[in-house]
C-alpha cells in the first residue's frame, strides 16, 4: 500500500491540470440519463411501428368490423324474415380467381397458381402455390393490401346443419355430435342444427342440453341454435330426406349446408379443409365455377379397431395396437382400388376419390347446391327413393335410402355424376369418427368384405330378446347431476328463453302402431315444453321427477 501511495500521482490543481491516467473523466448523471431516455424511446418506438404493421396485415388495427348480428332464432316451419348476414363478408361462394398479374377473367397459368381461401382467408401452402407476384404492381398490391381478413376461415360463416335421428336408440352419439357443433360456434361461425326426429324431447334433457350448448363466443357472428322437429313415425326410412326440402327452403340464408346421420362426429377442422379445400378446387380448374360444381370434397369414416374385449383394468393393455381403420374401404391393393386418384389433368396430381364413396354425411356450400339443381340428371333438390329392381322394386340396387340421400345420389355415375375428391396431403383433415365403433366388426364376416371365404361367420344382429348386465347404480349420471343441481339451486322464472326448440310436424294421418298412445305423449310433451318456455327455461317438479325416455 505504501509503494502504491508513492507511485500514484498528485492531483494538480489550476486551470492548466491534467487529468490523471488513474482517475478517468466522469460523465455527469444528467447525460446518462438523456442517453438511457433516447434507447429506450428509439426501442418503443420500434415496438409500435412493429405492431401496427402486423395488425394492418392481420385484420387491421382494433380487428375488422362485423356487420349487424342475425336473428338468434330459427323456425323451422317456415322461412324467416331476410337476415344480414353476421360476418362482412356476403357470402362463401365459389368465385372466380384469376391468375396474377392478370386480369379478371384471363385464365389460369399452372405455374402461377394463388391459393385464395375464403375471400381473403390465409391459404393453404399447396405444391403448385407460387406467392411471388409477376410484376412490381402486383408486390405492393400483395403486400400493402387495405381490406381486413378474418383472423380464421371459419368466422362468421353461417352454416345450416341437418341430423336424421330417428329415436334415441343414438342419444350417447347425439350429444357428441352437437358437442362438435358447439365447438364450430365457438371456432367463430354461425350455427343452426335441426334434428329430424320422431321421439319428443323430455323438458330435463332440454335443460340438460341447454347447459352445454350456449355458445359464449363474443363475435357478433358467431351463434348456435338448436331445433328438434318431429315427424311421424310412419316416415320410417324416408325420414333422411326431410334435409334436401329444408336446405333448398333456406339456401339463400346460408353459406355452408351439412347433411349427417346422428352418429357422425364434424369438427371445426373438418368444415375448415372443406372450405379450404373447395375453393382450391375452383382456383385449379381455371376458377370456373360451373366447372367447379363437377367436384366435391369429399368425407371417409374411420372408427377405432379395439379387440372385442370389454376393456377394464385388466385388459387395458390391449389397446396397445388400436389404430384407426377405414373400414369401408378394404380393398386391395389400396392403390387403385380403395382409392385412386382423381382422372383429370390438374386435379389428378392433388386430389383422390374412394372406390366406395359413401360417407354418411355430405357438405355443400350454396352455389355448389344451385348448380346441382339445375345440373343435368341432377335434380338434387327434387327428393326421390333409391333404386331398385326392377322385378322388386323393395330391393334396393344402389344402397339403402339413406346411403342414396347421403351419397350415391350426388356422387353416382348414373346420377348426379360429381366426382368425390379428397386432398392427398390433407386427407386425414377430411376424415371424421363413426362414434358407434362397431361396424369394423363385420369386415370377414359372411357376405362382408373378406367374408367370402369357407367357414366365415354370418353378421348377427338384434331381434329384440337381447339383455344385457346394466353398470354399477352407483355411478353418478350427468342428468341426477343436474337435477340435483337444478333442486339445489333453483332459478328465477323469466320473461324470455334462449335455448332449444321443439316443433310439431308430425302428419297425423299416417299409419303408427299405436297412434292414440303416441299422440297423447307428445301432445303432452309439447305442452310441458311450452310451459317451460313460457317460465323462461325454467324445470318445474314434475319435470324434474319425470325425465326418463
Amino acid at each position: 500500500p505504501d509503494h502504491a501511495r508513492m507511485m500514484r500521482p498528485k492531483p494538480q490543481r489550476g486551470r492548466g491540470r491534467t487529468p490523471s491516467l488513474a482517475s478517468p473523466p466522469r460523465l455527469k448523471s444528467s447525460t446518462v440519463k438523456s442517453a438511457v431516455l433516447v434507447v429506450t424511446s428509439f426501442l418503443v418506438g420500434c415496438a409500435v411501428c412493429a405492431t401496427v404493421l402486423v395488425a394492418q396485415r392481420h385484420g387491421g388495427v382494433g380487428g375488422a368490423s362485423s356487420a349487424a348480428q342475425g336473428s338468434k332464432g330459427f323456425d323451422a316451419r317456415g322461412p324467416p324474415a331476410a337476415r344480414e348476414s353476421g360476418f362482412s363478408r356476403a357470402s362463401v361462394p365459389l368465385r372466380p380467381l384469376h391468375a396474377e398479374g392478370g386480369s379478371e377473367g384471363t385464365p389460369h397459368s399452372q405455374n402461377h397458381l394463388r391459393q385464395v381461401a375464403l375471400d381473403g382467408a390465409p391459404p393453404l401452402p399447396g405444391r403448385q402455390q407460387r406467392r411471388t407476384a409477376s410484376t412490381p404492381g402486383d408486390a405492393a398490391a400483395d403486400t400493402s393490401s387495405s381490406s381486413p381478413s378474418p383472423r380464421s376461415v371459419l368466422d362468421g360463416v353461417r352454416v345450416l346443419v341437418a341430423i336424421a335421428s330417428y329415436d334415441f336408440a343414438q342419444i350417447p352419439h347425439l350429444e357428441e355430435v352437437l358437442d362438435s357443433y358447439h365447438d364450430l360456434c365457438a371456432a367463430g361461425s354461425h350455427v343452426d342444427v335441426v334434428i329430424h326426429t320422431t321421439v319428443p324431447y323430455p323438458v330435463a334433457l332440454i335443460d340438460l342440453l341447454n347447459t352445454r350448448l350456449t355458445c359464449v363466443n363474443p363475435s357478433p357472428g358467431a351463434g348456435l341454435k338448436v331445433t328438434v322437429v318431429l315427424k311421424s313415425p310412419g316416415i320410417r326410412l324416408n325420414l333422411v330426406d326431410c334435409h334436401r326440402e329444408l336446405f333448398y327452403r333456406k339456401i339463400d340464408e346460408y353459406d355452408l349446408f351439412i347433411y349427417s346421420e346422428d352418429d357422425i362426429r364434424v369438427t371445426p377442422k373438418t368444415v375448415a379443409a372443406y372450405l379450404t379445400e373447395t375453393n382450391r378446387v375452383q382456383e385449379l380448374v381455371s376458377g370456373d365455377p360451373l366447372l367447379a360444381s363437377n367436384f366435391n370434397i369429399g368425407i371417409v369414416r374411420y372408427e377405432y379397431s379395439f379387440p372385442p374385449v370389454t376393456i377394464d383394468d385388466k385388459t387395458r393393455g390391449a389397446t396397445e395396437n388400436v389404430t384407426r381403420v377405414y373400414w369401408e374401404h378394404g380393398w386391395k391393393p389400396v392403390v387403385p382400388k380403395a382409392v385412386d386418384k382423381v382422372d383429370h389433368e390438374v386435379l389428378g396430381g392433388e386430389y383422390v376419390s374412394m372406390g366406395n364413396h359413401h360417407q354418411g354425411m355430405y357438405l355443400a356450400t350454396r352455389d355448389l347446391l344451385k348448380y346441382w339443381k339445375e345440373r343435368k340428371g341432377c335434380q338434387f333438390d327434387v327428393v326421390r327413393q333409391r333404386p331398385g329392381m326392377k322385378k322388386n322394386p323393395g330391393q334396393p340396387t344402389e344402397g339403402t335410402q339413406r346411403v342414396w340421400m347421403s351419397s350415391q345420389m350426388l356422387y353416382g355415375g348414373k346420377h348426379c355424376n360429381v366426382k368425390q375428391v379428397l386432398p392427398i396431403d390433407r386427407f386425414g383433415a377430411l376424415t371424421v369418427l363413426h362414434l358407434p365403433n362397431k361396424n369394423y366388426r363385420r369386415i370377414g364376416k359372411k357376405g362382408r368384405l373378406g367374408g367370402y371365404k369357407d367357414g366365415a361367420k354370418e353378421v348377427e344382429f338384434a331381434d329384440g330378446t337381447e339383455s344385457y348386465e346394466g353398470v354399477d347404480p352407483s355411478l353418478l349420471t350427468a342428468m341426477q347431476l343436474h337435477i340435483a343441481l337444478r333442486k339445489s339451486f333453483p332459478r328465477k322464472e323469466s320473461q324470455t328463453y334462449e335455448g332449444i326448440d321443439m316443433v310439431d310436424e308430425i302428419d297425423r294421418g299416417k299409419y303408427v302402431n299405436k297412434k292414440q298412445e303416441y299422440l297423447a305423449t307428445v301432445d303432452q310433451s309439447i305442452r310441458a315444453f311450452n310451459e317451460y318456455v313460457a317460465r323462461g327455461g325454467v324445470m318445474s317438479e314434475n319435470d324434474m321427477d319425470n325425465h326418463r325416455w
